[in-house]
């Protein structure tokens, strides 16, 4: 009895010790350094479908910013192993072109895996805990929708880029069709509150990994809103696979600068400190 008391004992410690360190959050990485530029306007465009028009009128206004650049930093609740770990992250955008992922998986505010991912020239490279992933035509075709369905926090170039269109579906949604490649697009379907005008869902047919026979729905959903430079966007903010049933990430937004240098982004490998 006193061996199973010991052992019980034990197990409820272990239980303790995972419990808090699952809620100790991460330090956010460093903010990012130096003045964004002054940032031009231009006339929303008059012909967007009509709940299209309403949000972007709703989260910016009529004068839309011209944005090239963006560093989006915060920290997330990511689920593994069927546990919701805290993590940090810092996402650095060339709009519409490239993305950075660094992410930070932590226990005890210390961390546990780093993820780095890169995805220029419509190529991606994914620097995983197991390994490095590259040269999949069926991972680079999903960075690209992650792109895209990340431009949320970056929402002008849905109708600065020329490359972007959008088509009517009903009153409360629209489809968002955004380049691949130089000659293939894809698409998303974008779903607004039909009170606040505000996005609900905005979701893709995704290839989940690189042997994946069929995509599957991949679902970004906001869960607040915050307003950064002038601009609403979408935190915290949930990602889903269809298969999960659940969202895999939810993303809380600390930090947003827009047009600023991520030159040495891009020329750097690795995790900022």
């Amino acid at each position: 009895m006193e061996v199973m008391a010991i052992i019980l004992g034990l197990l409820v410690l272990l239980a303790g010790a995972l419990w808090l360190g699952l809620r100790v959050e991460p330090a956010p990485y460093p903010a990012h350094e130096g003045d964004a530029p002054a940032v031009e306007t231009i006339a929303l465009p008059g012909d967007l479908p009509a709940p299209v028009a309403r949000y972007f009128r709703t989260i910016i206004g009529d004068q839309i910013p011209l944005v090239q650049t963006a560093v989006v930093s915060g920290r997330a609740r990511l689920r593994l192993f069927g546990l919701r770990f805290p993590a940090r992250f810092r996402f650095v955008y060339l709009a519409g072109r490239a993305y950075r992922h660094d992410i930070e998986v932590t226990f005890f505010g210390r961390p546990l895996m780093k993820v780095h991912e890169v995805y220029h020239d419509g190529k991606a490279r994914l620097e995983l805990p197991f390994g490095v992933i590259e040269g999949e035509p069926k991972v680079d075709a999903a960075a690209n929708l992650g792109l895209w369905g990340e431009s949320i926090w970056l929402p002008s170039i849905l109708v600065t880029d020329r490359r972007v269109r959008w088509e009517a579906i009903d009153g409360t949604s629209a489809r968002l069709i955004v380049p691949l490649g130089d000659d293939e697009e894809d698409r998303f379907t974008a779903t607004f509150d039909p009170q606040s005008g505000l996005l609900v869902s905005l979701e893709a047919m995704r290839w989940k990994d690189p042997d994946s026979e069929t995509k599957l729905r991949w679902s970004n959903v906001p869960l607040g809103w915050r307003s950064f430079h002038g601009v609403m966007i979408p935190s915290p903010a949930s990602t889903t696979w269809q298969d999960e049933g659940a969202p895999w990430a939810v993303w809380t937004i600390e930090q947003v600068v827009y047009n600023v240098d991520v030159t040495d982004y891009f020329e750097t490998r690795g995790e900022q400190e």
